[in-house]
């Protein structure tokens, strides 16, 4: 008999396996809508299965809060049990030895703190406030609320342009969307808890890509009312378009020679195409919508000229100026913020960095856009400088995945110390900081420097990609709040010093993505339709297929393909393929169809107009 045996896993636990990796999968795809205090228990009843049972706080305390709050739910606490429970997950925070039993009482502690209304409404009426509607998650997490459940069945059923016509009703930037969107919607896809959420942004490309011309809808009769937009990004135009589809006639404002904001000056080619931008924002002016170009506001326009020829205003300025290092060397020659380097490269004037090192600093999806058009224009070494991790990035996985396939080195753990420039006043490189990851504040690990030598990163030409800013000082000047660098409106877009005046996207909330400056401007436009009297509804009227009830063979998620990175760097075409259509119909019939079978039949499972 030896000493030791070599052991391997009994049935009992390959079943805890497997379920822990379900569990895992109906976390992530955890519809919204669901009861604080209902969660709260379940996470508590989980960790009190996972102590050890050594020390007190853990072993009995969190049997007891778990038994507390299911008095909670069932109507049979008072507002001393919420007393009790603060105080008791604030002993076992104290108390407890290990991490198990103190996150799971700070859990708690943070509940009655953050979610004080629902348990209080447990304890007077037996129930919650939680959303009683259940919206389908995929819709809810969309922040224009698409009905994405909608789309998905008509591509299933080859239905393209139909498909096209029903996500204009709340996103009129289809196309666009299709290539470069965020796709939240994802996250918490109902088909994550079988394997895999369902492509969705791939769909929407697929559906763009093979739906060919689409017309938009007939404007509703005039109203004799006109409206200023400052700006022509995404926020602007898709305001543009829902108000001129009410009857109102909208006049955007542009400073550059061209629409689309961001989209077509920040964004590179490679990412979207910019003729098929151009395919969105032509289907917008196909409804009216007049253009003035070369119009910066506070220069060629003032927003009090603005209000005497307008019934309303609209202000949908992007985030269009960069922010400073603050750091030695800034104002050195080749120093480039990457606003204004992609900016140049979306106008054709392309600069010359055959040969060169160039270093980006910064880990953002402006931050790899700027690296790899870079390596584009023949730079012979790119390099993103990141004072964090990888996992720390704001980028997209993919993009990150994108930059490292084709060639860009990420230094990780390097904060910018000062630019060194040679005699001529022109940058040769930058001094950086190494640090080493260290507290974790706010949900985030923090670092600090390791007190090691300054290491020198040769590169001539240095691009800044730290995060972006709004001109905001003329709107200060009319009297418009500002505050940390944006605008400050009331809930519903507008301003009570200033009647007739509204602002959303970027210039309001900070830069953020397109569809969320989207969702901005659907609510900004039904607001200003109200503030001029009327109550027009954007509505489709397209039929949906009937859900499909038979029985489909399983099959996993269709990713998107791309171009092989050594042929991609030596071009600006676009770097993703789209579906087959053998594979979107497919990839379609993987919906589980939330909005018909489970959430549909609750009230709120689909919006018909807004």
């Amino acid at each position: 008999m030896s000493r030791l045996e070599i052991t391997s896993p009994n049935q009992a636990q390959l079943m805890i396996e497997e379920l822990y990796k379900d569990l895992e999968r109906r976390i992530e795809s955890s519809p919204p809508g669901l009861c604080p205090v209902d969660m709260t228990r379940a996470f508590v009843e989980m960790c009190h299965t996972h102590t050890c049972g050594k020390c007190v706080p853990c072993r009995v305390g969190l049997w007891q809060l778990k038994n507390l709050l299911t008095d909670v739910m069932n109507g049979e606490a008072t507002m001393e049990t919420l007393k009790l429970m603060e105080e008791l997950s604030q002993s076992i925070m104290n108390g407890a030895d290990c991490a198990i039993g103190y996150e799971a009482a700070h859990t708690v502690y943070r509940s009655l703190k953050e979610c004080r209304e629902d348990y209080e409404e447990h304890v007077h009426q037996g129930r919650c406030t939680c959303n009683y509607t259940q919206p389908v998650p995929c819709v809810s997490l969309c922040p224009a609320h698409v009905d994405i459940p909608g789309y998905v069945s008509l591509v299933r059923e080859g239905r393209y342009a139909d498909a096209i016509r029903l996500i204009r009703k709340d996103n009129p930037f289809p196309t666009t969307c299709g290539f470069i969107c965020e796709h939240p919607c994802e996250a918490r896809c109902r088909r994550n808890i079988i394997d895999d959420a369902v492509n969705i942004r791939g769909l929407k490309r697929f559906a763009a890509d093979y739906a060919g011309k689409v017309p938009p809808p007939a404007c509703a009769a005039s109203t004799g009312k006109k409206i200023a937009i400052i700006g022509g990004g995404p926020g602007g135009l898709s305001a543009a378009y829902y108000l001129q589809l009410m009857g109102h006639q909208t006049t955007v404002f542009e400073m550059l020679p061209k629409l689309g904001g961001m989209l077509r000056y920040g964004i590179p080619n490679y990412r979207l195409p910019k003729e098929r931008l151009d395919d969105d924002i032509n289907a917008i002016l196909e409804t009216g919508v007049k253009v003035e170009y070369g119009k910066r506001i506070g220069t060629d326009i003032t927003i009090q000229e603005l209000r005497k020829e307008y019934d309303a205003v609209l202000i949908t300025i992007g985030a269009s100026t960069d922010k400073k290092l603050g750091i030695e060397g800034e104002s050195a020659e080749g120093v480039i913020s990457a606003v204004r380097f992609l900016r140049d490269v979306g106008k054709n004037l392309n600069p010359d960095l055959s040969g060169q090192e160039v270093a980006v600093i910064g880990g953002g999806n402006v931050s790899m856009d700027a690296v790899r058009t870079a390596k584009r224009l023949g730079a012979k070494k790119v390099s993103i400088l990141y004072r964090r991790r990888v996992a720390d990035m704001t980028a997209l996985p993919g993009e990150i995945e994108g930059a490292v396939a084709e060639g860009i080195e990420v230094k990780t753990l390097m904060a910018p110390a000062r630019i060194d420039v040679d005699e001529n006043n022109h940058v040769r490189g930058v001094y950086v900081t190494p640090q080493m990851i260290s507290k974790i504040k706010g949900g985030r690990a923090s670092v600090h420097a390791t007190g090691e030598p300054d290491i020198f990163v040769p590169c001539q030409t240095l691009i800044v990609a730290i995060g972006q800013d709004i001109e905001f000082q003329h709107f200060e000047e009319a009297g418009l709040p500002v505050n940390r660098g944006k605008i400050q409106t009331e809930r519903y877009g507008g301003f009570d010093n200033m009647p007739g005046v509204f602002a959303g996207g970027d210039c309001a909330s900070g830069p953020a993505s397109v569809i969320k400056a989207i969702a901005a401007a659907k609510v900004v436009a039904a607001n200003i339709d109200e503030y001029l009297g009327f109550r027009h509804t954007i509505s489709c009227d397209v039929v949906l297929p009937e859900p499909d009830l038979r029985d489909r063979i399983p099959c996993g998620r269709v990713n998107m393909t791309e171009r092989e990175a050594c042929e991609r760097v030596c071009d600006f075409e676009g770097v993703e393929n789209c579906m087959t259509e053998a594979e979107a119909r497919q990839e379609a019939s993987r919906c589980l169809g939330c909005d018909h079978f489970g959430y549909g039949i609750f009230k709120g499972g689909r919006e018909n107009r807004w």
